[in-house]
């Protein structure tokens, strides 16, 4: 049985509009629909130290299943592995060496194997560091030398570029943008901020009420639906 048009639409519409309901938990979420954002969230201390919260206007980058990138600001990063990753969002990207080119920020394989990454944390200049702990073989001292996985990417786009939600906290840019890449507190953007998550830029009660309003829409063309059904049914009863 085929739905009409008009009510798949409006199907969906409920769907997009409970997915912006959603975000409103999601650290740098940003809304499918302008109508559910808030001006301004600001940013909460966080207890991690691979928590960092972007500059304004800034999005750190990230990769999906498929290795396309995309782009958030939900700086809640942890180490899955040997791979520092954003989430659900998959591997965060950056600049591994000062000359490299950008990929994903890995700490060294061997070290994450054996269980000598420790204190791993995030600078304000987007530098992901952490202490290697290793015993000399020849005097058996325990020693802690500091290791710099690399630092991350930041991304920042003409002003006017629409995102799309990818996700619950990531984005996808048009094919034919391309953003401007750099690094925190290079000049160009601003420092990162340690051990802070930004909060969501979904407007819980606008988008409650939104979704609301698009439950109600959908019962209003059901009932239409049902009446231009009655109404059909009586004049093929008279034509008989």
């Amino acid at each position: 049985m085929l739905i009409d048009p008009a009510l798949s639409a409006a199907l969906d519409r409920i769907a997009q509009r409970g997915a912006d309901v959603m975000r409103a938990y999601a650290p740098g979420a940003v809304p499918a629909f302008d109508d559910a954002a808030t001006a301004a969230p600001g940013s909460s201390p966080a207890l991690d130290p691979l928590s960092v919260a972007p500059p304004e206007n800034a999005y750190f980058i990230v990769a999906d299943a498929s290795g396309a990138r995309r782009y958030t600001r939900d700086g809640s990063f942890a180490l899955r592995g040997d791979e520092l990753v954003a989430g659900a969002d998959g591997p965060v990207l950056g600049f591994p060496s000062a000359t490299g080119a950008l990929a994903p920020i890995r700490v060294n394989e061997v070290d994450a194997a054996l269980g000598r990454v420790r204190a791993p944390h995030v600078q304000a200049d987007g530098t992901v560091v952490y202490t290697r702990e290793a015993i000399d073989p020849q005097s058996g001292a325990r020693e802690a030398q500091r290791v710099v996985a690399g630092r991350l990417a930041l991304a920042r786009f003409p002003a006017g570029t629409r995102l799309t939600p990818a996700g619950t906290s990531s984005l996808s840019a048009p094919a034919e943008i391309l953003p401007h890449l750099g690094r925190p507190g290079d000049g160009t953007f601003r420092a990162v901020e340690p051990m802070r998550r930004e909060r969501s830029r979904v407007d819980l009660d606008a988008s409650l009420t939104h979704l609301q309003d698009a439950y109600l829409a959908f019962d209003a063309l059901q009932a239409a639906h049902r009446a231009q059904g009655s109404v059909k049914k009586t004049a093929m009863d008279l034509l008989k």
